[in-house]
């Protein structure tokens, strides 16, 4: 799908956004898509002058022509515009996201406290997107790593139905990225029969399995290598772990406005970049 904002990467001059930036323009050039650069600013001082918010506002246009004329001059985007808004940046960037393919955030940006691990900005639109919200993050300066790791997404059950959007944006941003797949599924648990004895699951059963369910995925994708792993450790510990190792972990989000009991862990505490994708009704 081609959308009009296309790739959208909120912008405020930090370093977190523009980590942002280089993936926005990386994720623009692999898909052929329009980038948009967002940046929004506010007056929060009380009442004052029209001439005094002026200032703020010119500050805004400069931070955003930065970012725009970055864009245009590192990058092959063939389409780079900005769009400036007065208010939210949260209000901003999920408004965007309805007319966008993928939204693109940085952990945190400006005047944030530096133990955060992730600020209320991207927590917000990875819950609120209408579209993948993608969020940068990790150790490393620009350029990101020569030799990146995989993109691992976390299956719950079977990569079809709820989870069938969630599966397909890792398929095809591994496709892109020329990375291979890693799918995992976590939490399992051993089928009960009315016993007290504890039962032990069949790992290699299991990881057959998904394995099988992920064929017509294979089939779809055929560049993309694909591995399929199960683990009795729940989502959030198994794929925090291995986010220490991947390029960018991807999971699903279940209700809009909820990140859920996997997604909002993983995106705090990874070591690489998260992708949050809605799953199906």
């Amino acid at each position: 799908m081609t959308t009009m904002n296309g790739v959208v990467v909120a912008y405020d001059g930090s370093d977190f956004a523009m980590q942002a930036l280089d993936w926005a323009m990386d994720e623009a050039e692999m898909r052929k898509l329009p980038l948009t650069v967002a940046h929004a600013w506010h007056w929060p001082y009380g009442e004052a002058s029209d001439e005094a918010k002026d200032h703020l506002r010119r500050a805004a246009d400069h931070v955003l022509w930065h970012g725009v004329s970055c864009a245009r001059a590192t990058s092959a985007v063939t389409e780079v515009k900005g769009e400036l808004w007065k208010g939210s940046a949260n209000d901003q960037l999920v408004a965007l996201s309805g007319a966008a393919d993928l939204l693109v955030v940085g952990s945190r940006g400006l005047s944030r406290v530096p133990s955060m691990m992730i600020g209320s900005v991207a927590c917000h639109v990875a819950a609120y997107a209408a579209c993948p919200a993608l969020v940068v993050r990790g150790p490393g300066p620009i350029p990101a790593p020569l030799h990146p790791g995989p993109v691992v997404v976390g299956v719950d059950g079977t990569p079809g139905g709820r989870a069938r959007p969630v599966v397909e944006f890792a398929f095809a941003e591994a496709a892109l990225r020329q990375l291979p797949l890693v799918a995992v599924r976590c939490g399992l648990t051993a089928p009960s029969f009315g016993t007290s004895m504890a039962l032990v699951p069949d790992l290699t059963l299991a990881e057959e399995e998904l394995g099988e369910a992920l064929t017509a995925w294979q089939e779809r994708y055929p560049e993309v290598r694909v591995s399929a792993r199960v683990t009795l450790d729940a989502p959030r510990e198994a794929l925090t772990s291995l986010s220490k190792q991947a390029g960018l972990i991807v999971v699903g989000r279940r209700r809009f406005g909820h990140l859920g009991s996997t997604a909002d862990p993983v995106l705090r505490h990874a070591a690489c970049a998260v992708a949050v994708v809605a799953m199906a009704d």
